[in-house]
Formats: structure tokens, sequence, C-alpha cells
């Protein structure tokens, strides 16, 4: 696999864990204090992100947001790690050694 091919990989399977918000999201304490219609806001527009550019995508992975939503301003971050979420993934491209854990914050939680 080439390198373009492995970060493209790493990409799709970036859009896939964005796509399905559930066990592997975490929501900062700032996100969870949000009411049910403002977070299915959040949930959306980091469900429908597509504003990738070079300076939130330098590498093509597709694994940084910041959005705005009623005012606040957020951000959503992928980090991959092994199965047993304890180290980093030895292959990011590999969903049969990676873990996915996409982080949503409010920016002033970074």
């Amino acid at each position: 696999m080439t390198e373009d091919d492995h970060t493209a990989a790493i990409a799709v399977l970036n859009d896939a864990c964005r796509a399905e918000p559930g066990a592997g999201w975490v929501l900062t304490p700032g996100v969870q204090a949000f009411s049910e219609p403002q977070l299915a806001q959040v949930v959306a527009a980091v469900k429908a992100f597509a504003d990738f550019s070079e300076d939130n995508n330098p590498h093509g992975e597709r694994d940084f947001g910041a959005f705005e939503v009623g005012g606040a301003r957020l951000f959503w971050k992928i980090d991959y790690y092994d199965l047993d979420l304890c180290m980093a993934s030895p292959d990011p491209a590999d969903p049969a050694v990676t873990k996915r854990v996409l982080t949503l914050m409010l920016a002033e939680e970074y």
C-alpha cells in the first residue's frame, strides 16, 4: 500500500467514525451540558462536516474539525488506539487493530 493509499484508507475510516455517533464518541462536560435539541444540532454538524482544508487537514486523514452551532465554537478530533485502548494503534488504516475515538468538545475545553 502506498502512503497515499494508506492516508486515503484512514480518511475513509475516519469519515465512517464521524457518521456513526455512539460507542466511539466521547463528549466533554461542556458538550454534555447542551440541551437535547442543541446536542442533536452539534452531532448533525459533526456528521455532515466537510470543510476540510490544508489548515485543518494537513495530513489528509480528515481527523479534525472546527465549527460553530448556536454561537458555540466546537472542535472534534479522532485519535487512533490499539484494541485495548491502552496505546496508539500500530496501523490506523487497519480496523482490525485500531479503535477510533472521536472527542467532541467546546473550543474552550481544548
